[in-house]
């Protein structure tokens, strides 16, 4: 056999196995009925301070050596919270640290931008080299270290295709921001940063994924069933400042001084919208219940986090938390949004 029919047939196998997507079966971390999910919930608008006090309140103990990937939202290099501030990055690894964490590794795709010089502005193969961690660009990554994954009854036609450094990585840390979508996701939280994980094309496939997505109707479910191709150790959401229309790149931006940290994403993204309803936001976020929003709903019957609002407690550490705290849970309950 000659090299080039080597290649050819390389090739071709290669792209014949990503057409035979593994199926996931019900999400093995499904809460319990009825089990409770603790969102932290931080008034600050000290980033640093801020994530440190989030993960502290959850009670999460010493991660033992375990290796954790950590997805950050670089999904352009405009301005937080157009993505993740380099402050908070740094803040969340220097935690894990601290938390007794083994190797840790930083990863994601750019949707608006080329993923390298995006990672490149946001100084992460700087911050890889001062803090000790890997730094993984996803686009260079080969056929064979990418897994297509499918759920039964799935929106994707093809299933999605997600890095095999993130399914065998010991532990998931994510963290995102809180801001609107007019691209169609509505919102863009810690169910739709997941978006980051799932290849645009794979080498040897033709197919693009993110083509489907963006052109669904069912593009909200889609989204959501990404979710359950991995399970969170921990989400932290950085609402210093957000996007209450617009977005994910640039929006109407205000104050809202929060930051936010849990480890069940449906519990973080429901706190998320009812902050979003807070400050005012697209008739899309503000309209009908929280749990109805088609990205809560979907990661609901799939069994990625808990199924109502009664399920979610809002844990504070001191009193303007506490006080900023009790809006958003009438919110999470059911009150009228306020309208943008």
């Amino acid at each position: 056999m000659n090299r080039r029919r080597f290649l050819k047939d390389a090739s071709t196998l290669s792209s014949a196995a990503l057409l035979a997507p593994s199926l996931l079966k019900a999400f093995e971390f499904a809460p319990a009925p009825g089990a409770m999910a603790q969102v932290a919930f931080v008034k600050t608008t000290d980033r640093v301070a801020g994530v440190s006090r989030a993960i502290d309140l959850l009670g999460l103990g010493k991660f033992g050596g375990k290796d954790l990937f950590i997805k950050p939202n670089f999904n352009s290099a405009d301005a937080t919270p157009g993505s993740t501030h380099e402050d908070t990055l740094a803040s969340v690894v220097r935690k894990l640290k601290s938390m007794g964490a083994g190797p840790l590794t930083i990863g994601d795709r750019s949707g608006m931008g080329n993923t390298r010089e995006v990672m490149d502005k946001k100084h992460a193969f700087v911050m890889g080299k001062e803090l000790d961690a890997r730094v993984v660009v996803f686009d260079d990554l080969a056929a064979d270290e990418w897994e297509l994954l499918k759920h039964p009854d799935s929106h994707w036609q093809q299933g999605f295709a997600l890095p095999k450094v993130v399914r065998k990585a010991g532990g998931v840390v994510q963290t995102c921001c809180l801001k609107t979508h007019r691209y169609g996701g509505h919102f863009t939280l810690s169910l739709k940063n997941s978006v980051g994980f799932a290849a645009k094309l794979v080498p040897g496939n033709s197919y693009n994924f993110m083509r489907e997505l963006h052109s669904s109707p069912n593009q909200r479910r889609m989204i959501a069933e990404i979710n359950a191709g991995y399970h969170p150790d921990l989400i932290v959401l950085d609402g210093v400042q957000a996007f209450v229309n617009g977005g994910p790149d640039q929006g109407k931006l205000v104050n809202a001084n929060i930051i936010l940290a849990g480890t069940d994403r449906v519990a973080v993204d429901a706190v998320g919208v009812a902050l979003l309803r807070y400050f005012g936001t697209t008739p899309e976020v503000s309209q009908g219940a929280i749990f109805d929003q088609e990205q809560i709903a979907r990661a609901v019957q799939l069994g990625i986090g808990v199924g109502s609002a009664k399920q979610i407690e809002l844990v504070t550490g001191d009193k303007d938390s506490a006080e900023y705290a009790k809006p958003i849970r009438a919110l999470l309950d059911g009150a009228p949004a306020k309208a943008a």
